[in-house]
């Protein structure tokens, strides 16, 4: 750019003079030539001549002069154009940089979010592993009994003491249940059972239409009946299960539908005393049972904290006479105190008294008197 400036040094008024004064030339020139041909020595011609001659030297001054100042005015505006380019290119550098930052402060923070993302991604596809998994569990039915138990375990196991509970605990009749919850005081246990028919639950669930939304809920209703009833039959045993026993239910879910459309199983349940109960209303059963276990546990150390009691009460006897026989030695000290003050306060007087007797000088006569010995001012 500054070298195609540096060639550019003549404007359009500059041409224009220069062709003026070309025009100039070639009329002298013409005239001339004119005059030669003819031979006329013409004053007038000789004028005019003189007056074309001097037009071109002033019209050369003139174009002179317009140089000068076309090449003054090319060097100003080469020298603004240089320092508006330079500027230019300043703005355009610090502009390109900060554009540069911003865009590296831009991918950095666009890398952090694609990170994220992919770590958004791993969690996803794995959490779709454990859903695939979860779904491949429920799809068997053997599985699904399985989770229910488990999940049934999980609780208890978190909820009572060990030594509290049975897991597929062996009854007399030969019949094994899921979990067998022993209460205190040698009481009967408490029968769990965690095979609920989950099968005919999803059958309708999965149903496509009316049709065979009420044959699944036909064959649920079915397969929930015949369940509570073998669970009354099997698992309460007089003497050795309390007459009420606990079908566990995995899902909340089931649990509210079965409230919500099949009221008279839930009523047949209760005829059974076979109570249904869902995750939240078992955990809540549990505590129940561990609080009475506690309570049973206090009960049972209710004489050994008697004895510690009674032990105690020995120990606050023994306190208040050692309290009232250091009393007793207080008081005497404080008679002993008060005579030993007494006996000091005569031996101070006495003292007094010492000090106020006057004795004479004794006399040098061998036939002297003993010294006579004056007592407040009297002899003695």
């Amino acid at each position: 750019m500054q070298e195609q400036l540096t060639n550019i040094n003549v404007d359009p008024l500059t041409i224009a003079v220069a062709v003026g004064l070309l025009v100039i030339f070639i009329a002298v020139l013409l005239v001339m030539l004119v005059l030669r041909r003819t031979g006329q020595g013409d004053d007038r011609l000789k004028e005019q001549l003189a007056v074309l001659v001097e037009n071109q030297t002033k019209m050369q001054g003139a174009f002179e002069l317009l140089q000068t100042n076309a090449q003054t005015g090319n060097s100003d505006l080469k020298r603004n154009l240089e320092e508006r380019l330079d500027a230019f290119g300043k703005r355009m550098g610090d502009s390109l940089g900060e554009t540069r930052e911003k865009t590296h402060e831009n991918l950095k923070s666009l890398g952090e979010r694609l990170a994220v993302i992919d770590r958004a991604q791993k969690n996803i596809e794995a959490l779709g592993h454990e859903v695939s998994g979860l779904q491949s569990i429920l799809s068997n039915k053997q599985s699904r009994g399985a989770f229910g138990e488990m999940r049934m375990q999980d609780m208890v196991e978190d909820s009572l003491p060990p030594g509290a509970y049975e897991f597929q605990k062996s009854l007399s009749n030969a019949k094994r249940v899921d979990c067998l919850i022993h209460l205190p005081n040698g009481a009967e246990g408490i029968a769990v059972d965690a095979k609920f028919p989950l099968e005919s639950w999803r059958n309708l669930q999965d149903a496509p239409d009316d049709v065979f939304r009420k044959q699944a809920a036909a064959a649920l209703r079915t397969d929930i009946k015949k369940h509570i009833k073998d669970i009354a039959a099997k698992y309460l045993l007089p003497g050795e299960t309390t007459d009420t026993a606990l079908l566990f239910l995995p899902s909340e879910a089931i649990y509210a539908d079965l409230h919500a459309h099949f009221p008279e199983l839930i009523q047949l349940a209760f005829t059974t005393k076979v109570m249904i109960v869902s995750p939240t209303t078992f955990m809540a059963t549990l505590l129940t049972i561990s609080s009475l276990m506690k309570d049973a546990r206090m009960r049972e150390q209710a004489h050994l904290i008697q004895r510690e009691v009674g032990l105690m009460m020995k120990d606050v006897q023994l306190l208040e006479d050692r309290a009232t026989k250091l009393d007793r030695h207080f008081k005497l000290t404080e008679k002993d105190i008060s005579d030993l003050l007494t006996s000091t306060s005569r031996i101070g007087k006495r003292a007094g008294k010492i000090s106020d007797v006057d004795v004479e000088p004794q006399s040098l006569e061998a036939d002297a008197k003993p010294p006579m010995v004056l007592v407040k001012g009297k002899p003695s």
